[in-house]
């Protein structure tokens, strides 16, 4: 007997016309991934002991998460449950599980962190940079002598010799990961002072004034901490998918 996965103005969606409509919108994998995704975590939090958390904790999880989105008068959190189609009981499901998969994810990443902060630092580290990029290096010359020499506003050659787009900021590049950056013009960068107009530098066929502005070093606060855990999670989720043997069995 087909299985309704559900209903549209009554007429039954049986799974395997569901997951044909899956495939024919490219998205059957993503779904199928996410499946065994979250199969694998629910896996691995039945096989540990350690990962029962206890009602006080969830309590207050809960009282911080209706604090947090303004849900602590009583009619405005059954409104919200109703919306999100839960009961109350459901909801705190979802606390308890997000509370042990944070607690996972402490686990597996903790022994790992700061040696995964240290190799990954030179893409974390920023640097805010500005940019003159012209076609000609005899104009790129001349352009850094009339700002050095001259005194020259780099502001206004930008406006009117770059060919970047964002000539019409300024030059501004903004904020870029220092690992980003190619090679010659990091390390050009590295050796900079903020303010300090570097050397005309060819890139990709066109060369480049580019001018240190500010440098923006990766600090282990607890935001990051929290990114770089989850990094860390994804690989070793990723490790343990590897080892599962999937197979489709419904056939369409």
């Amino acid at each position: 007997m087909e299985l309704i996965l559900l209903t549209i103005d009554n007429e039954p969606i049986f799974l395997e016309r569901a997951l044909k409509y899956l495939a024919s919108a490219g998205k059957l994998e993503f779904v199928l991934d996410e499946i065994v995704r979250q199969h694998a975590i629910e896996r691995e939090l039945q096989s540990q002991d350690g990962f029962q958390i206890d009602a006080d904790a969830i309590e207050q999880a809960v009282i911080d998460f209706r604090l947090n989105y303004d849900l602590t008068d009583p009619e405005t959190f059954q409104a919200w449950l109703a919306e999100e189609g839960l009961n109350y009981s459901a909801f705190r499901q979802q606390i308890a599980t997000y509370l042990k998969l944070k607690k996972l994810k402490t686990q597996i990443a903790t022994p790992n962190l700061q040696e995964y902060f240290i190799d990954r630092k030179l893409f974390l580290d920023r640097v805010v940079l500005s940019r003159l990029v012209v076609e000609d290096r005899n104009l790129a010359e001349e352009l850094k002598t009339q700002i050095i020499e001259e005194g020259a506003n780099f502001e206004q050659l930008v406006r009117e010799y770059s060919v970047a787009d964002d000539r019409m900021v300024n030059g501004m590049m903004g904020a870029v990961s220092r690992g980003g950056l190619p090679d010659k013009l990091r390390a050009a960068v590295d050796s900079a002072q903020p303010g300090e107009l570097i050397e005309p530098m060819e890139i990709n066929d066109l060369w480049y004034l580019v001018r240190v502005e500010q440098f923006l070093p990766a600090t282990f606060d607890e935001q990051l901490q929290q990114e770089l855990e989850d990094e860390l999670f994804d690989r070793w989720l990723e490790s343990k998918i590897q080892e599962i043997d999937v197979k489709l069995q419904v056939k369409f």
